[in-house]
C-alpha cells in the first residue's frame, strides 16, 4: 500500500496542485472577444493534468518496464506549468496557448516516449553521461533563472530524453 500511497500524494502535489494553478491562470487570462463564449469552460481544462497524471501514475506503479528509467513524462514535470506564470498571465498570452500546454502535458505524461531516470547505480561518466549532462546544464539555469528555471530544466529534460532516447 506504501506505493499507492506515495502515487496518491505524488497526485496531489504534482497533479492536483499544478491543475488549480492553471485552473486559477485561466481565470485571470484576458481573453479575446472572438472565445468570451467559452471563457467560462475553459479553466476546467486544467484538470486533465490531474487526471492524466493519476493516470500516469497507475501506468508507473504497474509498468515493469520501469525499474531504471521512466516511459513517458514523471508528474512532477507539470511544476513547468507554475514555473512559466508571469508569461501566462501577460495580455499577449492567448488561453488557446494554455490549452494546448495542458493537453501536450497531458498527453506526454502517458505517452510511450522514453525518459532517463537520475537513478546512478555508479559514478562512473560511461555509465552516467546523460544524467550528468544533465546536471551540468541544470545547475547555471536554476542559478541564473531562479523559479523560471525549474521550467527550463523540465523543458531540457524532456529534450534530453528526446535526443538520447534512453530506454532500457
Amino acid at each position: 500500500i506504501g506505493k499507492d500511497l506515495d502515487s496518491l500524494a505524488d497526485d496531489v502535489s504534482f497533479g492536483v496542485a499544478p491543475s488549480l494553478i492553471v485552473f486559477s491562470l485561466f481565470k485571470e487570462m484576458h481573453y479575446p472577444a472572438s472565445m468570451e463564449f467559452i471563457a467560462p469552460y475553459m479553466p476546467y481544462t486544467a484538470f486533465l493534468i490531474s487526471v492524466f497524471s493519476a493516470l500516469r501514475l497507475a501506468k508507473f506503479n504497474n509498468d515493469t518496464r520501469q525499474t531504471s528509467s521512466f516511459i513517458g513524462v514523471p508528474v512532477p514535470a507539470n511544476a513547468l506549468l507554475a514555473g512559466i506564470h508571469p508569461i501566462l498571465i501577460s495580455e499577449s498570452f492567448n488561453p488557446l496557448y494554455l490549452l494546448a500546454l495542458v493537453c501536450l502535458f497531458s498527453w506526454l505524461l502517458v505517452s510511450e516516449t522514453p525518459m532517463f531516470s537520475l537513478k546512478f547505480k555508479s559514478l562512473s561518466w560511461k555509465d552516467n553521461k546523460v544524467s550528468f549532462s544533465f546536471l551540468i546544464i541544470s545547475i547555471p539555469l536554476l542559478v541564473f533563472l531562479k523559479v523560471s528555471g525549474f521550467a527550463a530544466v523540465i523543458v531540457w529534460y524532456i529534450l534530453l530524453s528526446l535526443l538520447t532516447g534512453k530506454r532500457k
